[in-house]
């Protein structure tokens, strides 16, 4: 599978958790400690309707403040949904795989994006099955194809700050438990 594939299952996956999110769960906290379940929902909608902007070629400024905001609204799950539409459009397109994609930190190919993606989804996946009390088990082919991603990531941008450091986790701990402490996650 390409990483566009997988992005596209982890969307899917994605979508059944923020499916099964109840009406009054939208305000729970989230392992994101600053976000809730429907800021968490908003921040993957946004990376999704940038994604379907991204691999057609434009660029941050041309796409302007027009992603800013509430973009999950009345109904997350609907607003999702939609965003997941244009994102696998956009990423399953001929030729989106060797695309430029202009990020706001340097230009990268569709399928390293595709991979930074691919990496968000399945972890604020999580974040949304373990802030609603779902079942927090993992794709477990996601979480192969997202570990090298999350080492890439984690090494790249930790100096940045974007990334804690690892969390301390079991010599014999399984990938899910390894990938979320990269994460600054504990399962």
């Amino acid at each position: 599978m390409t990483t566009g594939e997988l992005y596209i299952r982890a969307m899917g996956a994605t979508r059944a958790c923020l499916n099964a999110v109840g009406s009054g769960q939208w305000q729970d906290s989230t392992p994101c400690s600053e976000w809730d379940i429907k800021q968490v929902a908003n921040h993957i909608i946004g990376e999704n309707l940038w994604a379907a902007e991204l691999f057609q070629g434009r660029t941050i400024a041309e796409v302007g403040n027009r992603l800013d905001g509430d973009l999950a609204g009345a109904d997350p799950a609907a607003a999702y949904a939609a965003s997941v539409t244009s994102a696998s459009g956009a990423v399953g397109a001929p030729g989106a795989m060797e695309a430029t994609c202009h990020l706001s930190f340097g230009d990268y190919s569709g399928s390293d994006y595709a991979g930074q993606l691919l990496l968000d989804t399945v972890v604020h996946g999580w974040d949304i099955a373990k802030g609603s009390g779902q079942s927090t088990r993992l794709d477990e082919d996601l979480v192969a194809a997202c570990l090298p991603i999350a080492r890439e990531l984690t090494t790249q941008f930790r100096a940045a700050g974007v990334f804690g450091e690892d969390l301390p986790v079991a010599e014999n701990a399984d990938d899910q438990t390894r990938l979320l402490a990269m994460l600054g996650r504990t399962a």
